[in-house]
């Protein structure tokens, strides 16, 4: 599943070519995505300018005059920038076509995307309402972690990728957040110091802007708003890596379960 930094890459990749631009027409050629997309939206887009695009945890937002078009590019989604003319292939669902002869268009195989619409304020809308802080903003703080970890018995690696607690740490930031901070994943979250939950918060915030930077992590399906994969993988220090040795150490690395998901650790830098 593309995770925050190449959600992140994508809204850099695209907003340049469309923003402040104007919608020629929209096409829907599949409507059943993970939420129905709605029958109207060409009407509510066209002729419409293309205000700002943001970003909130993994989703994209694409503001217009008379609302928002919430988009999130499911478990192997991307969003491209293209020429207006190119041909649609077989998992190409949505285009947005805009006056300046590009369109904007959403690619899911699997089709747990979705395009979602909002009237007023976005933040109310119900995938985003119960969200937490933003990992790289100064709300998000080891402090934060602590308070809210207190005489909880989850998994500190559990803890961290739940939304409510901070957005947008999956599997593979999580893993390699931990790795930095030095903190098994399995721990219990609630028996985590202060001190520590500083460090795996800094590592946190460390992880994203470096995978940010260098342009989101290559996995197989997802491709960024330019068309071109992201090259963070090639660093990664502990996600899939079982049985490896460890960068740091040379120990090698195990792999557990938490919550159905294999989850990476050295016995020896993680404790």
């Amino acid at each position: 599943m593309p995770e925050l930094p190449e959600v992140e890459t994508t809204r850099r990749g695209i907003s340049p070519h469309i923003k402040n631009q104007k919608i020629a027409d929209v096409i829907v050629r599949q409507p059943k995505l993970r939420w129905p997309v709605r029958d109207d939206l060409p009407q509510l887009l066209k002729d419409k300018e293309l205000l700002d695009v943001t970003r909130r945890a993994k989703y994209l937002l694409l503001t217009f005059p008379n609302g928002t078009l919430i988009g999130h590019l499911g478990m192997s989604g991307s969003m491209r920038i293209l020429p207006a003319s190119t041909p649609a292939e077989k998992h190409d669902h949505v285009d947005i076509v805009f006056a300046n002869g590009k369109l904007l268009r959403l690619t899911d195989p699997r089709r747990f995307g979705a395009l979602l619409w909002a009237e007023g304020d976005p933040n109310n809308h119900k995938v985003l309402a119960e969200l937490g802080p933003e990992p790289l903003s100064e709300e998000f703080s080891g402090d934060r972690l602590y308070q809210r970890s207190r005489s909880r018995r989850q998994a500190v690696k559990t803890f961290i990728m739940d939304n409510h607690n901070v957005v947008g740490v999956g599997n593979i930031y999580a893993s390699e957040a931990l790795f930095m901070a030095g903190i098994r994943p399995d721990i219990h979250c609630g028996k985590i110091s202060r001190q520590r939950y500083d460090k795996l918060a800094q590592a946190i915030k460390k992880v994203l802007e470096r995978a940010i930077t260098v342009g989101g992590t290559t996995l197989k399906d997802f491709v960024g708003g330019d068309g071109k994969p992201g090259y963070f993988a090639i660093e990664l220090t502990m996600y899939g890596r079982s049985g490896e040795p460890c960068k740091t150490c040379g120990t090698t690395i195990k792999e557990i379960k938490l919550s159905n998901r294999a989850s990476c650790y050295c016995p020896e830098c993680q404790k």
